[in-house]
């Protein structure tokens, strides 16, 4: 079958993460995505997490679908070779701090002569303007400056920062989002444009109602450990053999149904229970009922009767959990594929299924500057100017 972004090419010149998992994921419907680096300065995070015998694991799954260049585009070899790409491609997905691109001739006007029509998406921790702007940051800043590290925690504990690339996470896919919109715009009016994407705005759209309710009311959601400020019972709940699961009640029919399965009918038929918000100022006594009759079962007894009750309860998972259960095995959540280096690798496939255009896993992160010579040559580079290049360390 033909890939939905097929005949789509992708300069990747971003690094630490979100530009890059945004070419990750279009790399995963198809299209060319033609990952460039430093040829003495790769992507840091190849270095990131475990290793495998000196072959980074999570590179596998973040540089998948991803041809690999060297490029200095620093020098003016560099920004040159970088433009005869650019006048073939569709997309250049970009992170570094305002105004370096422009310092080495490869500001969006320079880029726009070359190709009218290409989408320059500059991702940034605060934007290209304003008074951080020329800040380094990372998305552990943007989780921290949105209001997401002061919700998450225990109430009489610390702000808490998640263990992994959260906001690049969300920023990542709202540059994909971006992407595809400034595409289907150059399709109408056969104009490229740029796209200002600051990775602490996307994580802050995800956090609801907040700014809004302050602004209103000047409420301020508290730190709520596990629990919800807008319905209980929901928590993680410790089950009679030493599992957790999680329960969550976000709509009043599951509420009634959980409190039911646990026996205690008498609790909603108190006028408080109604509603969410009125559930949530009674957590205590909630949790306290559910968390009783969840400890003193088994978990495969727990989740075989909310399952039967029609009500919402879920594992909690380290990986092992997710490998072994039957839902993502049947929707095909980790796949295996060939790696050159490894052998068969496993990783999350590609975030959702189409049913007439599928994406696809086509390979695994390759080798830094693996196909340098391959792409060079599609825009004219002889083998003799190669050897040039690398000689002066340009490639």
């Amino acid at each position: 079958m033909t890939a939905p972004l097929e005949g789509l090419r992708v300069l990747d010149v971003s690094t630490l993460f979100a530009g890059p998992i945004a070419a990750t994921f279009l790399g995963d419907f198809g299209a060319d995505v033609v990952k460039v680096e430093h040829p003495t300065k790769p992507d840091a995070s190849r270095g990131h997490g475990p290793s495998k015998d000196g072959v980074n694991l999570w590179w596998k799954t973040l540089g998948r679908n991803k041809r690999t260049v060297t490029v200095n585009l620093g020098t003016p070899e560099g920004a040159d070779l970088l433009l005869r790409l650019v006048a073939g491609a569709d997309v250049l997905i970009e992170n570094f701090r305002p105004g370096t691109l422009e310092r080495w001739g490869l500001g969006p006007d320079r880029l726009h002569e070359a190709n009218p029509r290409l989408v320059v998406a500059r991702v940034t921790a605060f934007g290209q303007t304003g008074p951080y702007s020329g800040r380094p940051g990372f998305g552990s800043l943007a989780e921290a400056m949105s209001g997401f590290a002061a919700l998450t925690g225990q109430p009489d504990g610390p702000p808490t920062l998640p263990p992994f690339g959260l906001a690049d996470g969300i920023a990542a896919l709202a540059t994909a989002y971006a992407v595809m919109v400034a595409l289907r715009s150059a399709d109408r009016d056969g104009a490229g444009q740029v796209i200002d994407l600051a990775i602490i705005e996307p994580i802050l759209m995800l956090l609801g109602g907040q700014i809004t309710a302050y602004d209103q009311l000047g409420f301020l959601q508290p730190r709520s450990g596990n629990r919800s400020v807008n319905n209980a019972p929901r928590n993680v709940y410790k089950t009679g053999d030493g599992e957790w699961v999680a329960v969550s009640t976000s709509s009043q029919s599951i509420a009634e149904r959980v409190l039911r399965l646990v026996g205690r009918d008498d609790l909603v038929a108190e006028p408080w229970f109604a509603s969410g918000h009125t559930r949530a100022e009674h957590a205590d006594e909630l949790d306290a009922a559910v968390a009783a009759w969840i400890g003193a079962r088994p978990t495969a007894e727990v989740v075989a009767a909310f399952e039967d009750a029609q009500a919402a309860v879920a594992p909690v998972y380290d990986v092992r959990g997710v490998l072994a259960d039957p839902q993502y095995r049947a929707i095909g959540t980790v796949q295996t594929v060939e790696d050159e280096e490894l052998g068969p690798v496993k990783m999350q496939n590609v975030l959702f299924r189409l049913s007439a255009t599928p994406g696809a896993i086509r390979w695994p992160g390759r080798r830094h500057g693996q196909d340098t010579d391959e792409v060079l040559a599609e825009v004219g580079v002889t083998r003799e100017q190669l050897e040039r290049l690398r000689e002066k360390g340009i490639v």
